[in-house]
């Protein structure tokens, strides 16, 4: 189960005052926290900085790959902010992400095609996001058509299907969920992921929801997530359900989870 840790993101109040303060051991601290948590990768997202949202990615770059050896994956939907930041990264990092919208794939699509990159792709279209699960399906084929077509390996590919808040839709969930589990099935080899706090927006006690969510969707074939790793009920939920799916080879995972004291 591969872990994209999500806290570096100028979308959270604290991280944007430390990006606008230059606060750099604050980015670090968080950078640290994630690493020793279990991710895998570390997402770093600028994008709230209109105007100056390159500039402020490349220093948060700088300041992560500083304290941990973990790639990055790069959150923007501007290609040329991406573009911007290729040169300084030490590692192949995940790009967040691409959509069907023309200016996301014509932009983005020829940086993950020359430096071999893993790929987000959105179940997003120029008409909208998906919201059935039939929808999210016909978005996910045109997705991998596009993308192998132009020649990314289908096992760089991570089909977010997207999920949203129940509490303005309630049948969101379940939406996703039965995607998940038809992508897995038509297209062996590409890879399912989902940011799924959006799952709760809106609900009290959200830590609940989105374990029971992550939970639900490992059963239906997830097999990566973009989480905050150092919640440990939610990492534990995530190596439990992988142990209990089979999908953790002799418990390897959650043994090394619990005796690193990541299990809560």
């Amino acid at each position: 189960m591969l872990i994209i840790a999500e806290r570096i993101n100028a979308s959270r109040k604290a991280i944007a005052q430390a990006i606008g303060a230059g606060d750099r051991a604050f980015i670090q601290a968080e950078a640290v926290a994630q690493t020793h948590a279990g991710a895998d990768y570390i997402d770093v997202n600028a994008g709230t900085f209109v105007g100056e949202e390159a500039e402020k990615l490349k220093w948060i770059v700088e300041a992560v790959q500083e304290v941990t050896d973990l790639p990055l994956s790069i959150d923007s939907p501007d290609a040329a902010v991406i573009a911007a930041v290729m040169p300084l990264l030490k590692k192949t990092p995940f790009i967040n992400s691409i959509t069907l919208e023309p200016a996301r794939i014509e932009g983005i699509l020829p940086i993950v095609v020359a430096h071999k990159t893993k790929v987000v792709a959105l179940c997003q279209s120029g008409h909208g996001s998906a919201e059935t699960t039939e929808r999210k399906v016909a978005l996910a084929g045109e997705l991998v058509e596009q993308l192998t077509g132009a020649g990314v390996p289908i096992g760089d590919i991570y089909i977010d299907p997207l999920v949203f808040p129940l509490s303005t839709n309630p049948q969101s969930a379940l939406a996703t969920l039965d995607a998940i589990h038809e992508i897995a099935q038509r297209y062996p080899g590409a890879h399912t992921i989902c940011g799924l706090t959006n799952v709760s927006y809106g609900l009290p006690a959200r830590k609940l929801v989105n374990r029971a969510f992550l939970a639900a969707a490992i059963t239906r074939g997830l097999d990566s997530a973009i989480i905050d790793p150092t919640d440990k009920l939610l990492y534990a939920m995530l190596k439990a359900i992988t142990l209990v799916v089979g999908k953790d080879r002799f418990c390897m995972d959650y043994i090394g989870a619990f005796r690193g004291g990541r299990l809560e």
